[in-house]
């Protein structure tokens, strides 16, 4: 009799084990569920923090303005300190790039057609080299210069860099495109369009380029405006750094008018541009 009440006992305490174990089953597949779920929860903040951070993480060290002048031009800007800028070439549109920016001179297919140099080094190939940014092709263009020496900008008309007038050759960064004469109301389209031979001047274009006012900032500007150059010189000067910019550059127009902010990005056509202009 002792025999089998212990047997007895030793089958309900199995019992009482397996019936246990049947009910920690669906926890341990729940915990496994929610297990796999925060998995792919941590996964996808990752992808979205990437995503963000793309565009929100990187260093900003400018200023961003968006303004309408009053003959309608919409212009958006990124004011920065030249010691941060530094000329590039590219491959793409400006948009595939992880960077802060704009486009910047002519090209024709591979080759850099404006002069872009920094430190005396063109942004592809060698000086002296077809396309890789030594020369204005063609003509001689008005060139905005940041002599780092000196700590001062100026615009020159030059045809290659070997022209440029700085004070020291391994600090400056010299861009290329055409001359706005912001000063001269009177002779800046003779310099221009006449001389300087300014791509469709008088057609309704994206237009962008670069200024500098008198607290020696330098102002990266993208128009999605289509407007006639002297409307996007006009709409600059009036409206930027309060009327204050001393003088500027054209740079490459329409499709290639493109500009890379935290706060918004112009595609132009999003062809791949062949120089960008870069805020370190």
């Amino acid at each position: 009799m002792p025999r089998t009440l212990w047997s007895g006992r030793i089958n309900w305490r199995s019992s009482i084990r397996l019936a246990c174990l049947q009910l920690m089953l669906p926890i341990k597949e729940q915990r496994w569920g929610i297990a796999m779920a925060s998995v792919m929860a941590i996964f996808l903040i990752i992808l979205l923090m990437m995503s963000w951070g793309s565009r929100y993480l990187i260093p900003r060290h400018y200023e961003y303005h968006e303004l309408t002048a009053a003959n309608g031009v919409k212009l958006h800007a990124l004011v920065a300190d030249p010691e941060r800028i530094e000329l590039r070439a590219a491959d793409q549109p400006l948009g595939r790039y992880r960077v802060y920016g704009m486009n910047g001179g002519f090209f024709y297919n591979d080759a850099v057609l404006s002069l872009a140099v920094n430190n005396d080094q063109p942004v592809q190939g060698t000086a002296g080299g077809y396309g890789s940014g030594w020369f204005n092709a063609k003509y001689a263009r008005g060139t905005l210069v940041w002599d780092g020496a000196a700590g001062s900008f100026s615009v020159q008309v030059v045809s290659a860099a070997s022209e440029l007038a700085v004070t020291d050759r391994t600090r400056y960064f010299a861009q290329g495109g055409v001359s706005m004469k912001l000063p001269d109301d009177a002779g800046w389209r003779a310099a221009a369009v006449e001389a300087e031979h300014l791509p469709n001047p008088d057609e309704n274009r994206l237009r962008s380029g670069l200024a500098y006012d008198a607290s020696g900032r330098l102002w990266l500007i993208v128009t999605p405006t289509r407007c006639t150059a002297e409307a996007f010189r006009t709409a600059v000067k009036s409206t930027l750094a309060d009327g204050g910019l001393v003088d500027g550059i054209f740079l490459d127009g329409d499709g290639s008018a493109q500009l890379n902010a935290a706060e918004t990005k112009l595609n132009g056509d999003s062809r791949e541009l062949r120089q960008i202009i870069v805020i370190r």
